[in-house]
């Protein structure tokens, strides 16, 4: 036999507001131990050019589009005070080069704490290309304080310039707190 139990706010003993709904299916999580915040996610708003060939250079996001929390600053994420914890980051680098076959190798970084933690290296040294997107992701045990960047190298075989591109918001870095974990 099934029940059906109809509110539109779930509080806990003290009163405090735990879920609210509007009455059109739409539930908001209200204590912070249920919300994936903070949150954010920022892309690039132009080509970075003018990167030193095979150094990791880091990323200028210049487009905020969330920033739940106020976390993110100078294209970094920094623990606010009360919410240490894990969390789950994600982001992609469009690595680019001037010239067609130029392109030996693209890499994209995540550093904690200004140095490098995980890395993501695509080789073409055996067939060079123009353009390539390296996608990268992982989980973070963090600490009140501690900061994560997100950095770019390309090693390229010729003389062309060297950018991290901003083509169709292929430069982005986003990330959240994940509840429960």
């Amino acid at each position: 036999m099934a029940s059906i139990i109809k509110a539109n706010e779930l509080q806990d003993f003290g009163g405090n507001s735990i879920l609210t709904s509007d009455g059109a299916g739409n539930v908001t999580p209200n204590a912070t131990g249920i919300q994936n915040t903070p949150a954010f996610f920022a892309h690039s708003a132009s080509d970075q050019g003018s990167v030193a060939d095979n150094s990791y250079t880091k990323v200028t996001l210049g487009t905020e589009v969330f920033d739940v929390g106020s976390c993110f600053a100078s294209s970094r994420f920094t623990v606010p005070s009360g919410e240490a914890g894990k969390y789950f980051f994600y982001g992609s680098v469009r690595c680019q080069v001037a010239s067609n076959s130029d392109m030996n190798q693209s890499y994209s970084a995540f550093y904690l704490n200004g140095s490098i933690y995980v890395e993501n290296r695509m080789n073409f040294q055996s067939n060079p290309v123009r353009l390539a997107t390296n996608l990268i992701h992982t989980v973070l045990d963090l600490s009140v304080g501690d900061y994560v960047e997100l950095y770019a190298a390309i090693d390229h075989a010729g003389a062309s310039a060297i950018e991290i591109g901003s083509g169709e918001k292929g430069t982005n870095f986003g990330g959240y707190k994940i509840i429960g974990a």
